[in-house]
C-alpha cells in the first residue's frame, strides 16, 4: 500500500476449504460488515468463500483478521486495490450452493486443483507452442483484454464452461491429444475449479496462473508483459491495466457490459441509458426510469453525495 493511507481500501479474496456451517457465519459477518461500514458481497457456500469488500483500510483488516481468525480460513490471502471513493453500494453476505458455479457436483478445488504458476514464471510456460492457453472468463472480460496466444471459449457464464471442455477435447478440438493445458482468470478463483475439472476428465498436466491476472499486472513489468489491454473488474473500477491502475471502460447502467471509447462514441451510447449492446431492448418506460436515474445520480454528484440508484437494476452479470 502507499506510504499515505488511502481513503479507501478493497480487497478481493476467496478460499476453497470445506464450510459445512456457513449458514451459521452469515449473520455475525453481516453484522461485523455493517459496523465497520465495509462494503461488497461476499459469497459463502459449503466450499469455501468468495468475494471483494471495499472501506477504510483499518475497517477492511477488521473484517479480514475476524475471518482469519477462525482456523479454516487462517491460509486466506487477499488481493488489495486503493481508491479515492468506495467502490461498492451496500454490502450483502450471501448464502449460495458454489462460491462459483460451475454446475459439477464432485470437484473438490481444495484437494486436486491444477499446478500454481507464478506470475514470474508465467510467460515462459504460455509462450510454449506446446501448451494450450485457455481464458476461463466470460466472452465479455476476453473482449476488453488478455493473453497473447489465448483460446477464448466464448462463453456467456462459467456454467458454459464444461460443455466447451467436452466439445473441445473431442477429435478435431483445441484441446484433442494436448496433454499440457494453462489457463487463467482474474483472480484465480476460476481456474482452481476449471484445473479441478479437467484434471478429472484425464488431463494430467494442467496449470493456472497464481493469484490471477491480477496479480500479473501487479507483479510483472509492463515492458515484459503478455497481456493486451485492460482487466475486467467486479466492482466499479470496471476495469484495471498494468500496475493496477484504472483503466479506460465505464460501465453501461443499463445492461452492465464495459464500454470503451468506441462504444462511448456510438450513436447508440445514451449515458445511463442504452448502448450498442443493449439499445433497443428496453420499454419506453424503462429507458424513461433509467434516464431519471441518471439525472438524480448526476444531481447527487454535483452535491458531492452519494445516489444509491447509482446501482444497476436486474441481474447483474456473475463472475
Amino acid at each position: 500500500m502507499d506510504s499515505v493511507t488511502p481513503r479507501y481500501l478493497t480487497a478481493a479474496l476467496y478460499q476453497f476449504v470445506d464450510l459445512p456451517d456457513c449458514a451459521d457465519l452469515r449473520a455475525p459477518l453481516q453484522a461485523l460488515c455493517d459496523s465497520k461500514n465495509v462494503r461488497g458481497m461476499l459469497l459463502l457456500a459449503p466450499e469455501g468463500i468468495n468475494g471483494t469488500i471495499a472501506g477504510a483500510p483499518h475497517d477492511v483488516q477488521a473484517v479480514l483478521a475476524w475471518l482469519r481468525s477462525d482456523a479454516r480460513f487462517a491460509a486466506l490471502q487477499h488481493k488489495e486495490a486503493v481508491a479515492d471513493r468506495q467502490p461498492f453500494y451496500r454490502m450483502r453476505v450471501r448464502l449460495k450452493r458454489e462460491i462459483v458455479t460451475l454446475g459439477v457436483p464432485g470437484l473438490n478445488p481444495a484437494r486436486n486443483a491444477g499446478i500454481y504458476v507464478k506470475p514470474e514464471d508465467w510467460n515462459a510456460l504460455i509462450d510454449d507452442p506446446g501448451v494450450v492457453v485457455v481464458d476461463t472468463r466470460n466472452d465479455y472480460e476476453v473482449g476488453i483484454g488478455t493473453f497473447e496466444r489465448a483460446v477464448n471459449p466464448h462463453t456467456k457464464s462459467f456454467s458454459e464452461f464444461p460443455a466447451w471442455v467436452e466439445r473441445e477435447k473431442q477429435p478435431g478440438g483445441v484441446l484433442a491429444g494436448k496433454p499440457r493445458v494453462v489457463m487463467f482468470c482474474t483472480g484465480g478463483i476460476r481456474c482452481e475449479k476449471s484445473t479441478a475439472l479437467l484434471k478429472s476428465q484425464g488431463f494430467e498436466e494442467v496449470f493456472h496462473l497464481e493469484g490471477g491476472i491480477l496479480k500479473y499486472l501487479e507483479t510483472v513489468p509492463e515492458e515484459d508483459s503478455r497481456w493486451h489491454g485492460d482487466c475486467f473488474v467486479f466492482d466499479e473500477r470496471v476495469s484495471v491495466g498494468h500496475g493496477l491502475a484504472p483503466g479506460h471502460h465505464q460501465l453501461c447502467r443499463s445492461c452492465r457490459m464495459p464500454l470503451g471509447e468506441a462504444e462511448r462514441a456510438h450513436p447508440h451510447y445514451v449515458q445511463g441509458v442504452s448502448c450498442p449492446y443493449c439499445h433497443g431492448t428496453r420499454t419506453p418506460e424503462q429507458e424513461r426510469a433509467l434516464a431519471e436515474r441518471e439525472r438524480q445520480m448526476q444531481l447527487a454528484a454535483r452535491r458531492g453525495e452519494e445516489h444509491i440508484g447509482a446501482q444497476q437494476p436486474g441481474a447483474p452479470r456473475k463472475p
